[in-house]
């Protein structure tokens, strides 16, 4: 998703002055004092006030069984002050007026944001209680694990936020090479039955695949095969540019994926090292003006630009879809899953198929941050070392032992609630259990807690399976750009002026393009200059390339 940037400029001078008559509970003014190696020794306070995020399905923390149970192991007490909506803008109205709590959790700040709240004060120093008296358990995954402590230091060498990280990955179901959950985003599927009836034979190349769609589309094979309505047939529909629902997988026979949810959504890491923007690479230029000719010719739905999941789900659970992408064609295809089968890699005009791998959310560390009126953050902070061993952290994601976590194998690995069995308990499937007992905030889900703690999911395992044994095979070049990779104050200053900017109208002329037609040699100059002169492109690039370089130098 999007990096949230909190208000700043003109916008946070209004906050200010929409805060203005709020009575403030503390300010920096009256933050405590810490000693000379920057840690408040005080011990005193044990009432905090927390405000923070929680899923739509959540019905709040206060009575949150494994919370309470960790308050009360450490010996405090917290007033939770969680939403679903609105978050962004409450952080901004008490940031913003000075009225803070004592610590924000589950927000998501970026990197941006952290570094500019410590340096204003707003946010303290972490790193000098990460010790392994005050905090055992983070201390000793960070000596283990340095490059997450790398992760979550700010250029001017201080940590502002605690780590958050799921690290699922091929290795947690015992594949010899670990990758990421999110390494191919999209997965494509086609209707194998509906092949078998026109003589097809599951394509290869992205010719076969419209001469495919074209005889879904003439057929009208949803009104033919499954006897819906006439007209139904909906010969490929995806999202735009969406993460594991878009068309981006289709780009390979290109040369490239610019998956979306990306750094400025298509920088790449060639395999030589070097980095570019694929929006303006002639490669790209093809692929856009090759599918313009399939969405003109009514291959490509015409709703792919607007709809949401929910709606290409509906779609594809009627049988109206001969192709499309998704992690899971039983969950995307509904009754009708059994006559789809994944798509390979297909190759292009010219034979390229090439998918450009990603690496996932990364280390994240906007998850929990403790302000300057905190007047115990020792206490807090033992509080928080808590979520970092395996068996918390899995009921902290997922839900406690007793009511997602029901049964232990033969090694003491915790089992998660079937559906069917969560359905029968609660009236309600493992999904929504889940989202209900989740809670938002610094959970550091590390690779070997599937092994030592909790199964993954069964549909985790499905994906990481296929990912492995499916689609990897045909991937050849593994290089990716790091999500980890950390900017100083002024290279994040570049990225908050830029980024948004040019990741817009990367999206809306790819769009544009597709629906229209186009570039013209014209447009596509016309493009790559105002990238480059409005856009902030070569800033742009030249910041990754320097934080790049510092990482593979560190």
């Amino acid at each position: 998703m999007r990096r949230r940037t909190f208000i700043q400029g003109a916008a946070f001078a209004a906050a200010v002055a929409a805060a203005s008559a709020l009575t403030g509970c503390g300010s920096k003014s009256n933050a405590p004092v810490a000693n000379e190696n920057g840690v408040v020794e005080s011990t005193e306070q044990t009432q905090f006030t927390i405000i923070g995020g929680q899923s739509a399905l959540s019905p709040g923390y206060a009575d949150n069984q494994v919370l309470n149970a960790m308050q009360e192991n450490a010996g405090i007490s917290i007033e939770w002050n969680t939403m679903s909506d609105s978050l962004a803008e409450q952080v901004n109205i008490r940031i913003a007026g000075g009225d803070l709590p004592d610590a924000f959790m589950g927000v998501g700040f970026s990197n941006y944001d952290l570094t500019n709240y410590g340096a204003d004060g707003t946010f303290i120093n972490l790193d000098p209680y990460i010790t392994p008296d005050i905090m055992p358990n983070l201390s000793a995954i960070l000596e283990q694990n340095p490059n997450i402590r790398s992760a979550i230091t700010m250029s001017d060498g201080c940590i502002y936020g605690l780590p958050a990280a799921e690290q699922m990955g091929t290795a947690g179901i015992g594949k010899e090479e670990d990758y990421s959950i999110y390494t191919i985003p999209q997965f494509s599927m086609i209707n194998k039955a509906w092949l078998d009836d026109l003589g097809l034979a599951v394509p290869t190349t992205l010719e076969e695949l419209h001469t495919a769609l074209k005889a879904f589309k003439d057929n009208d094979m949803s009104h033919k095969f499954y006897g819906n309505d006439a007209g139904t047939t909906i010969p490929m529909s995806t999202g735009f540019d969406q993460w594991c629902w878009g068309q981006n997988i289709f780009y390979a026979g290109f040369g490239f994926t610019n998956w979306p949810n990306d750094v400025c959504n298509d920088l790449v890491l060639q395999g030589d090292g070097t980095i570019q923007f694929m929006c303006v690479n002639d490669k790209y230029r093809e692929a856009v003006t090759y599918f313009h000719d399939w969405y003109a010719e009514g291959l490509m739905d015409v709703e792919m630009f607007s709809q949401s999941d929910t709606q290409l789900m509906s779609k594809c659970q009627q049988g109206w879809v001969g192709v499309s992408t998704w992690w899971y064609i039983d969950e995307l295809m509904g009754d009708y899953a059994k006559d789809y089968v994944f798509l390979p890699v297909l190759a292009g005009p010219d034979g390229t198929k090439n998918v450009t791998v990603r690496t996932g959310g990364g280390t994240n560390s906007g998850q929990l941050s403790i302000t300057s009126v905190c007047q115990s953050p020792i206490n807090l902070l033992k509080f928080f070392d808590q979520w970092y061993t395996g068996e918390n952290v899995m009921q902290l994601q997922y839900g406690p032992i007793g009511v997602y976590f029901t049964q232990q194998d033969e090694n003491g690995v915790w089992n998660s609630i079937t559906d069917a069995e969560a359905q029968a308990q609660f009236g309600k499937s493992a999904g929504e259990l889940k989202g209900e007992y989740e809670v938002a905030g610094p959970k550091l889900i590390l690779s070997q807690y599937y092994e030592e703690n909790f199964h993954m999911e069964d549909r985790a395992v499905e994906r990481l399976t296929d990912l492995y044994d499916y689609w990897l095979p045909q991937v050849t070049d593994t290089s990716v750009y790091p999500v980890d990779c950390v900017f100083t104050i002024d290279e994040l200053d570049t990225i908050d002026r830029y980024k948004s900017d040019f990741e817009s109208m990367v999206s809306e002329q790819e769009g544009l393009w597709i629906r229209d037609g186009g570039p013209t040699d014209e447009e596509w100059e016309a493009y790559k200059q105002m990238l480059s002169d409005t856009c902030g492109m070569d800033k742009l690039l030249e910041v990754y390339k320097n934080a790049y370089a510092r990482y593979t130098e560190a």
